[in-house]
C-alpha cells in the first residue's frame, strides 16, 4: 500500500489543503502549531474513522479537538492510496449529522462499501490498534503496548492452524469460552428449574403425609367407636333387629269370656252356676292377668329392640366412615409416592445430562488443543521474530548489536558477541531505536502488505549517527515512510549522506 495524497477539505486548522506523498521518505516538516499532528490524526482517521466521545470524554477528543475551525458542518477529507496495482479514492464526512464513507477504484470506477469490511479487505486485515502498535508512531509513543504481544500470539495460531491469518484464534477461543458459559448457564437455569420444582414437590408431599397421618388417627378413632358400639351391642342380647307385634286383650276376648260366665249361670243350677262362675271368672282373671304380664314384657321387648337397632345404625355408619376411610387412605398413598417418585425424577434433572457432559468435554478439548498448537506456533514465530528483529537492529546499529531476544511479553534483551547487555546500560536512543525495529518486524511478519511507516517526531533521543543509520536503512528497505517533523535535522543528514527525500513544509501558525 501507498498513499499518494490527502487532501484536508475541512479539518482542523486546515481547508482545501492537499498534500501530495511520493515513494521512499516523505518530510513533512513544520514549526510547532503548525498543523503536523492535525494532519497525522487526519490520516488516521481517513484510515479508521473517527468518533465522537460521551459525555466528558467528547470534550477532550479527537473528534471534538479537529473539528474544523470554520465552516464546522463540513468535516471532510479524501484519501488516495494505491493497493495490488490500482488505484483508489476514500472520501469521509466526519460530521455527527452527515457521517458517511465512499470508496472507489479510480482506474475502474467500481464502487466498495466500508459498511461491510471492503476497506478492511484492502488493509489486508489491518486494525486501529495494530496500526497503533506497529506503523504509527505518534509523539513519545514508540514503546508498544502489552496488547501487541496477545495479537502476535493469536496471529501466531490463526497461521499454524489454517494459514489464514484472518482467521481469529482468539475469537475462537472467546467463542468456545462463551458457548461453554451458555452451556454452564444451561446446566444452572435446568438445576434451579428441578430444585423450584422439588421443594413444590416436597411440600406438597408434606401435605399428603400429614392427610395420611390424619386419616390413620381418624380409623383408629372410629374402630374404638365402632368396637364401642358392638360391646354395647352385645350387652342388649340382640343380634339383629327383629319384627315384634304389640301384644293387647282383643274385645272378642272379652265377650267371649262373657259369654261364657252368663251360659254358666244358665246352665247349672244353683248353686252350682254360682260355683261354676266364680272358677269361670277366677280363671278368666287369671288369663287377663297372664296377657297383661305378657304385654308389659313385650314392651319391654321392643324398648331393646329400639335400643338394639340405634346400636346397629352407629355400628352401621362406623363401617360406613371406615370404608370412607380406607379409599382416601389408599388414593392419598398412591398420591404420595407418586409424589416421591417426582421428587426422585426432580434430583435427576437437576443433575448435568450426559449430552450435556459430552458438549462440555468437546468444549474443553477444543480449548486444550487450540491453546496448545497456538503455544507450539508462538514458538515459531518468536524465532522468526527475534531473527527478524536482529537483523534489522544490526544494520541500524551498524553491526553494534548481533542479536536480540524477545520474549513472550516483547520483553527484549541485546547481545553484542556473546555477552548480554542490561537493558538499564543502554541510552535512551538505543531503547527508541530497537523499538522501532520491533514495530517493523511484527508489521512484517504479520502482514503480507506494506504499510507506509508513519512516524511523528520519533528521533528526538537518537544522536546523528544513530539518525542517519536509521534514515537510510528506511531508505533502503523500499517501504513508503512519512516523517513528521519540526526539526531541520533529517533534511540536513538526508542531504549530506545523499538519501532520497520528498519534503512537504507546513506554514507555520
Amino acid at each position: 500500500m501507498r498513499i499518494t495524497e490527502l487532501f484536508l477539505k475541512n479539518f482542523g486548522k486546515f481547508q482545501d489543503k492537499k498534500i501530495a506523498l511520493s515513494d521512499g521518505i516523505n518530510l513533512i516538516y513544520g514549526e510547532n502549531e503548525s498543523g503536523k499532528s492535525t494532519v497525522y490524526t487526519f490520516l488516521r482517521g481517513m484510515l479508521f474513522g473517527m468518533e465522537r466521545g460521551r459525555g466528558r470524554a467528547a470534550i477532550k477528543d479527537n473528534f471534538s479537538k479537529y473539528e474544523p475551525w470554520s465552516n464546522p458542518n463540513s468535516y471532510s477529507g479524501t484519501l488516495r492510496f494505491t493497493c495490488d496495482g490500482k488505484h483508489f479514492c476514500l472520501n469521509r464526512n466526519f460530521d455527527k449529522y452527515s457521517k458517511c464513507a465512499f470508496l472507489f477504484c479510480e482506474d475502474d470506477g467500481e464502487e466498495f462499501s466500508i459498511e461491510h469490511g471492503d476497506l478492511e479487505i484492502l488493509l489486508g486485515g489491518l486494525k486501529e490498534l495494530d496500526y497503533d502498535n506497529t506503523v504509527a508512531v505518534g509523539q513519545n509513543k514508540v514503546h508498544v503496548g502489552n496488547e501487541l504481544a496477545e495479537e502476535l500470539k493469536n496471529y501466531a495460531a490463526n497461521y499454524y492452524i489454517s494459514g489464514d491469518s484472518q482467521i481469529d484464534m482468539n475469537a475462537a477461543l472467546q467463542s468456545l469460552k462463551e458457548r461453554k458459559k451458555q452451556l454452564e448457564r444451561e446446566v444452572r437455569e435446568q438445576t434451579e428449574k428441578a430444585q423450584e420444582q422439588k421443594e413444590r414437590m416436597e411440600q406438597e408431599a408434606s401435605y399428603v403425609w400429614r392427610d395420611l397421618h390424619s386419616l390413620e388417627k381418624e380409623t383408629v378413632q372410629v374402630k374404638e367407636e365402632q368396637e364401642k358400639y358392638n360391646k354395647e351391642f352385645a350387652k342388649i342380647n340382640v343380634d339383629s333387629p327383629h319384627s315384634f307385634d304389640q301384644w293387647r286383650i282383643h274385645p272378642i276376648a272379652v265377650i267371649v269370656m262373657i259369654a261364657i260366665v252368663v251360659l254358666a249361670m244358665l246352665v247349672f243350677d244353683k248353686p252350682w252356676n254360682l260355683v261354676g262362675s266364680i272358677v269361670i271368672i277366677l280363671a278368666e282373671g287369671i288369663y287377663v292377668w297372664n296377657a297383661l304380664k305378657d304385654g308389659r314384657k313385650n314392651k319391654d321387648e321392643e324398648k331393646k329392640k329400639r335400643e338394639a337397632q340405634k346400636v346397629w345404625n352407629e355400628i352401621n355408619k362406623c363401617e360406613g366412615r371406615l370404608e370412607k376411610l380406607k379409599e382416601d387412605y389408599q388414593e392419598k398413598q398412591i398420591y404420595y409416592e407418586n409424589l416421591q417418585e417426582q421428587i426422585e425424577e426432580c434430583e435427576e434433572v437437576g443433575k448435568e445430562t450426559p449430552e450435556q457432559k459430552k458438549r462440555r468435554k468437546a468444549l474443553e478439548l477444543a480449548t486444550e488443543r487450540i491453546q496448545e498448537i497456538a503455544g507450539e506456533m508462538q514458538a515459531g514465530i518468536g524465532r522468526r521474530l527475534n531473527e527478524e528483529v536482529s537483523e534489522i537492529f544490526a544494520e541500524m546499529t551498524d553491526g553494534k548489536y548481533e542479536k536480540v531476544w524477545i520474549d513472550e511479553q516483547l520483553e527484549m534483551s541485546l547481545f553484542t558477541g556473546e555477552r548480554k547487555v542490561a537493558m538499564n546500560q543502554v541510552s535512551l536512543g538505543t531503547l527508541e531505536q530497537l523499538q522501532l525495529a520491533l514495530r517493523i518486524a511484527v508489521a512484517n511478519i504479520m502482514y503480507e502488505e506494506k504499510y507506509p511507516l508513519i512516524l511523528d517526531d520519533t528521533f528526538a533521543y537518537y544522536d546523528d549517527y544513530r539518525l542517519e543509520r536509521t534514515l537510510r536503512w528506511l531508505s533502503e528497505n523500499g517501504q513508503q515512510v512519512i516523517i513528521f517533523t519540526c526539526q531541520k535535522r533529517e533534511e540536513e543528514l538526508m542531504k549530506k549522506n545523499g538519501i532520497l527525500f520528498h519534503k512537504i513544509e507546513l506554514g507555520a501558525k
